[in-house]
């Protein structure tokens, strides 16, 4: 399963790196060509909702395994595109694909789990989470310089099958929680409308001008509008709803939840500002850039394994807190070492600032199934996948804007700028030490199978 999963996420960070190259091949413009990202964005917000039923009406394996084929067709359909609107479409169906397929391996995954050593299990299939983001931009820049663009596709198609086969034959099956769920179509609309325009609001939120900055606000406000409307609804409807905000009244699934979307701010915003750092500051080059992004995945990598063990024997409170430090050790110093081609120190504490957020990544993302019933598992996901894009995408808005503010201030360098955006994601880490106070203190995850 987690080698299926591998290519939704590859694919996301290294279509970016040929966005240029497919303009001027199909003579289309970088405005059209923005679709080819916010499609797929869209797609996956509208799917990610719909898991949750799909994996407690039919088997978790059978939607997996049919998730991946509908990824694998977009892929081959991407690589055969004549024009901007027909890659603008399979990137459309590459995004449903994916949006299904990556919640319902997590669903699935803790279910077969029974909540037994879940902490290891996290850690294992978000491996692809640590590594990809820094190895894509990478092999993205590689296949662009030496080959036609169309082979960021074609490498996802070997991989799919390969993952089809070896899941076809290896995933237990497993049946259905409840074949009879009907789907709450009031409630999926609105719960998806409101995760699309809220990701599309703060995007838009990006850019420079204050016409951008509006109308990003008006969107966003349309989004939060939207969302109300679907609480509203769920509290007075009597059918299952994809993302159940009753479960919200309990303090240790809220503050993991708020714990998901304040590691999206700190973790994926900071990620965004890295390679601009190394380049605007350092003089280096893209390539370099993405290497130089290696040592914190390494770090990640190095401390999964050793937090999901002491998960397990003291609790995913103090584990947090202990990680949170770390990365806050990591990310402070950045805002006083910037120096024009001093590149080891820096690295240094990417190596450190790595080695926190993996350990916070693991209790985070386990804590969310604390005492939840087993059909409430899908919920859980959901709700992780939904916080973790908002907060990634809120993050990365806000930093931005925060360093586009700080170039273009009077007087203002480049140092001062970059050394501000670091500090605002040390901000958003040490806020995460609050919720993380409210985490219920057990040793071991519980998953009720009433």
């Amino acid at each position: 399963m987690v080698l299926g999963t591998i290519v939704p996420m590859l694919d996301s960070t290294i279509v970016n790196v040929a966005i240029n190259t497919i303009v001027s091949d199909f003579g289309s413009t970088i405005s059209a060509a923005q679709w080819i990202t916010t499609a797929y964005i869209l797609a996956m917000g509208i799917a990610v909702p719909v898991s949750g039923w799909l994996v407690n009406r039919f088997s978790g394996k059978k939607v997996y395994l049919i998730s991946l084929a509908i990824f694998c067709l977009g892929s081959v359909g991407a690589v055969f595109s004549w024009n901007m609107g027909s890659l603008i479409v399979c990137r459309t169906v590459q995004g449903a694909g994916a949006g299904v397929m990556l919640p319902v391996m997590q669903t699935t995954l803790v279910r077969y789990s029974g909540g037994n050593k879940l902490a290891r299990l996290i850690s294992l299939i978000g491996i692809p989470a640590a590594i990809i983001p820094v190895l894509g931009p990478t092999i993205g820049g590689l296949i662009v310089s030496n080959l036609p663009w169309q082979w960021i596709f074609v490498i996802n198609i070997p991989i799919c099958i390969a993952a089809l086969i070896l899941g076809y034959i290896h995933i237990p099956s497993d049946t259905a929680v409840n074949r009879r769920q009907p789907l709450d179509l009031i409630g999926l609309i609105l719960l998806s409308s409101a995760f699309c325009v809220l990701i599309f609001g703060i995007s838009a939120m990006r850019g420079d001008s204050d016409g951008e900055m509006r109308n990003g606000i008006y969107i966003l406000t349309a989004g939060l509008v939207l969302l109300l409307g679907y609480c509203y609804y769920v509290l007075h409807s009597k059918k299952e709803p994809p993302l159940n905000i009753r479960l919200f009244k309990d303090k240790n699934f809220s503050a993991s939840v708020i714990l998901i979307f304040l590691f999206g701010m700190f973790s994926t915003g900071t990620l965004f500002i890295l390679p601009l750092y190394f380049q605007q500051v350092c003089q280096v080059s893209a390539f370099t850039a993405g290497l130089l992004l290696a040592p914190q995945g390494i770090g990640m990598l190095c401390t999964r394994g050793l937090a999901a063990g002491w998960m397990e024997r003291i609790g995913g409170r103090t584990v947090i807190f202990a990680g949170l430090i770390c990365t806050l050790v990591g990310t402070v110093p950045l805002s006083f070492v910037l120096a024009e081609g001093d590149l080891i120190i820096p690295v240094i504490f990417l190596l450190i600032r790595g080695a926190g957020l993996g350990i916070v990544m693991v209790p985070v993302m386990t804590d969310v199934y604390d005492g939840l019933d087993k059909k409430d598992i899908p919920q859980g996901t959901t709700a992780t996948r939904i916080f973790q894009q908002i907060g990634g995408a809120f993050g990365t808005a806000v930093l931005a804007i925060i360093l586009s503010h700080g170039l273009n201030a009077v007087g203002a360098d480049i140092f001062s700028a970059f050394s501000r955006v670091f500090l605002w994601s040390a901000v958003f880490a040490a806020v995460s030490l609050i919720p993380a106070l409210f985490l219920a203190k057990k040793r071991n995850l519980e998953i009720r199978t009433s």
